[in-house]
């Protein structure tokens, strides 16, 4: 098993400060009944701050980072594959997509990347499907930064657990000061693990 945190973005320091303080005390470095340590994460940019950088290295080393629209950090690629357990996972920011957060189009990159999970963005807004024998992900903002569409965002975060062919995806968004979990579980079939 394998737990995959999932961010995007968080707009530090220019749309938000810091990740809300209910979703910090639950990611914090070593696993306790009340938090959780991710082995591995992967963020979707915009990615600014040496501090945040810092907090999230923290929490797992193994760190893969795809660049935002705003980065100027060019040791970030705009897109990125790697492999966990049976799963063969893509990281792209989104804003590269159009339309943005359009699943067909989000689709043509998961078939052009060749993977089971498409990790993305730039809508601020947890979207997850199935499609075509595969997951797209968009963990929303972490931070609940305003976008260019909308202003109204609840901040949310992805937590994948990995385990053989089977992934959970739990996704955790504060409503009204409040953290609501949900979970979309998928499972591969033999012919789908060739990757």
């Amino acid at each position: 098993m394998v737990l995959v945190l999932a961010l995007g973005d968080l707009h530090i320091p220019h749309r938000a400060t810091e990740l809300p303080a209910k979703f910090k005390s639950m990611l914090v470095p070593g696993k306790s009944s009340t938090s959780y340590a991710p082995e591995i994460s992967v963020s979707s940019g915009p990615f600014k701050f040496k501090e945040v950088h810092d907090y999230l290295k923290s929490l797992c080393p193994d760190m893969h980072i795809t660049r935002g629209e705003y980065d100027e950090d060019l040791r970030y690629p705009e897109t990125k594959t790697l492999t966990i357990g049976q799963f063969k996972l893509g990281l792209c920011h989104g804003h590269q997509v159009i339309p943005w957060g359009d699943l067909d189009s989000l689709a043509m990159l998961q078939r052009e990347l060749d993977v089971d999970i498409l990790v993305t963005g730039h809508t601020h807004q947890f979207k997850a499907y199935k499609h075509e024998g595969g997951v797209v992900i968009n963990p929303g903002s972490a931070t609940g930064a305003y976008s260019s569409v909308t202003y109204d965002v609840n901040p949310s975060f992805v937590l994948m657990d990995i385990d053989g062919l089977r992934v959970v995806v739990y996704v955790y968004e504060l409503i009204d000061g409040e953290v609501k979990v949900d979970k979309i579980d998928f499972k591969k079939t033999a012919t789908q693990s060739t990757h």
